[in-house]
């Protein structure tokens, strides 16, 4: 049955339009040669707490590419999913003497050692993806993500709308601020039963098992929210596994993802898009270091959030094939 847009719903919907309308802009820029711009030598360091075999990151780094080689930027990736080895990255760009560093915030604590140093070597740093209520504590220039808490919010709307009852929330890295708000946001806003399972995403196998065996116990599931789209994919395996009807829908996309919002094997998707992140965070340290420069006032620059589904995936498909969304 067809439902009327709720307020928010719309609200997310424009916001996904501007959004979307920018992310074409930016890749539009990325044919530009960097001889056309105007050229710094600069050397820019993403350091962020990346997965291994994560592809929301393959994107961020494909946006954060394109903005360096429009600009002339050397770009320095570096990633590690442990708080402190992340922070001793960080700690390393600023030994360097790097010209402006990018970073993500999911443990905001460990980072401040780190972002004193980078503060004492006038060195501008933004961040990226999440810690978007710790990042002006921590003496970050700027920030470009998505409210996570919203996004939950709105993610625990549409459950109620598509008469949904109970929801498994699966955290697929312990600690992650981030994560933890899009949890904690469904949860607020859903008028049904949610829990949280905590899966390391680092071990697939494990995943699919715990998702499983989640769902072997209680017949009553009726979704599995991923808040990453490869743990979407082996969410869908996990829920075959176990015998259940429970649907799947998550945060995030990747190639393969778009394949099964496109069959219909996944509900939906909340966008933030990743790769406008990644750009906007190397193209702002460049704006600085060349025009001082600042985006977004002194408040987040949000690039979400905004639904995928079935009424615009094919939209967004032929972006997801250059690995742009």
């Amino acid at each position: 049955m067809q439902r009327t847009p709720t307020t928010r719903a719309m609200a997310l919907g424009a916001l996904g339009a501007l959004l979307f309308a920018t992310a074409c802009s930016s890749e539009g820029g990325r044919e530009q040669p960097a001889d056309d711009a105007e050229t710094v030598d600069l050397t820019i360091a993403m350091i962020t707490h990346q997965v291994q075999g994560d592809t929301f990151w393959d994107i961020v780094r494909n946006g954060a590419e394109a903005s360096a080689e429009k600009s002339g930027v050397e770009l320095e990736y570096a990633a590690d999913p442990e708080a402190g080895e992340q922070a001793s990255l960080v700690q390393n760009a600023v030994d360097r003497g790097v010209d402006g560093i990018a970073i993500t915030l999911p443990s905001p604590e460990a980072m401040e050692g780190a972002l004193a140093a980078a503060e004492a070597a006038d060195i501008p740093v933004v961040a990226l993806n999440s810690g978007i209520e710790q990042w002006q504590d921590l003496g970050v220039q700027q920030y470009f993500g998505t409210d996570e808490h919203l996004a939950g919010e709105a993610f625990g709307e549409r459950l109620d709308e598509e008469g949904l009852e109970n929801v498994v929330c699966v955290i697929h890295e312990q600690g992650n601020v981030g994560l933890e708000s899009r949890c904690e946001g469904l949860a607020e806003e859903f008028d049904g039963e949610s829990e949280t399972l905590y899966v390391d995403s680092a071990n697939m196998p494990e995943v699919r098992s715990s998702i499983s065996a989640r769902l072997e116990e209680s017949t009553d599931v009726d979704l599995v929210a991923a808040l990453g789209a490869p743990v979407a994919i082996t969410a869908l395996d996990a829920v075959e596994d176990a015998g259940s009807e429970a649907a799947v829908a998550t945060f995030d996309t990747n190639a393969e993802l778009v394949t099964a919002l496109q069959s219909g094997d996944v509900l939906w998707a909340v966008d933030q898009q990743p790769y406008l992140q990644g750009y906007l965070a190397v193209e702002s340290l460049w704006l600085y270091r060349t025009n001082g420069n600042t985006l977004g006032g002194g408040q987040p620059v949000l690039t979400g959030p905004a639904f995928i589904d079935e009424t615009n995936i094919d939209e967004v498909a032929e972006y997801a094939e250059r690995g742009t969304r």
